[in-house]
């Protein structure tokens, strides 16, 4: 009896092991000024607001900056893109990367990609506007260099951002919010540019302000073979992440991504101080104290 104990308490670590979940976030290259972006910055952020969870505790995050190994690509549940444009695209070896990222995809690894993550160049893509995000994520933003459609890059002083899909466990906790960012607008979704029957339309914006139509800017797809992906076209900028709704959204799509149950009120985490994951912008870093 004390050696078949024994041999479970050995056994009990490795059981916990194998269950738990894992989120890969890869940060890809980006020249945009201080302030805006922050890719690097962001991702560490996110890395610590996955990680600290109230309600959904005990997942773990692993950061790269550059392409993920094999043995990280291989015990994610989910991989987070942010970056100008598609990371794997913008990466030494492209084409590895994204065969790499289509044996995860096989394998029903869910997928994120925050705001110009979701962007593709015309180099990227086949002359009918084909690419693999329209079946990892169920769309994409359309840089100005594609030869079969074109996306709309502009920062507005306030977009309003109204949820689009009742019930939608991505939706959970958040509700409308207003913003003074870049949500893509006219972003693309396939041939006619229509979404396929699989995709959901989270989240809307009446833009521009001059001539609104409902523009989707967050969506998020089931992919048939299994696997999930989730797409949004925010924040540019970097002090956006303590916008509570917004930070929710994107954490309950990163929870949903990966196979987890997302909490009826939502991902729950304690608001970040946007200084402490070391930004270039001097404008989220603290006053200095008077004496």
């Amino acid at each position: 009896m004390k050696r078949l104990l024994i041999a479970l308490l050995t056994l009990l670590p490795l059981a916990l092991s194998a269950e738990e979940t894992r989120v890969l976030i890869v940060v890809g290259p980006s020249n945009h000024p201080p302030g805006s972006h922050e890719v690097a910055a962001g991702g560490r952020l996110l890395r610590h607001c996955v990680e600290n969870m109230t309600n959904l505790p005990g997942i773990k995050s692993e950061l790269v900056e550059g392409w993920p190994d094999q043995g990280q690509r291989d015990s994610a549940a989910s991989i987070v893109f942010i970056g100008d444009f598609f990371p794997p695209n913008r990466l030494p070896d492209a084409a590895r990367n994204l065969a790499d990222l289509e044996a995860m995809m096989q394998r029903g690894c869910g997928i994120v990609c925050v705001h110009y993550a979701t962007g593709v160049h015309g180099d990227d893509v086949t002359p009918d506007g084909d690419h693999p995000l329209l079946r990892w994520i169920g769309g994409y933003f359309a840089n100005r260099s594609c030869p079969h459609h074109v996306s709309i890059a502009k920062i507005f002083p306030a977009a309003t951002i109204t949820p689009a899909a009742d019930g939608h466990p991505i939706l959970r906790g958040w509700e409308e919010f207003t913003l003074h960012d870049e949500p893509y607008i006219n972003n693309y979704f396939g041939p006619g540019n229509r979404m396929a029957p699989n995709v959901t339309a989270l989240a809307t914006s009446m833009l521009p302000p001059e001539e609104p139509k409902r523009e989707t800017v967050a969506w998020c797809i089931e992919r048939p073979g299994g696997g999930r992906g989730f797409g949004i076209v925010m924040p540019h900028f970097y002090k956006n992440w303590r916008e509570e709704d917004l930070r929710r959204f994107i954490l309950n799509g990163i929870a949903w991504t990966a196979g987890l149950e997302v909490p009826e009120e939502g991902v729950q985490t304690a608001p970040p101080d946007l200084a402490t994951f070391a930004p270039d912008s001097i404008e989220v870093k603290p006053a200095p104290r008077k004496p």
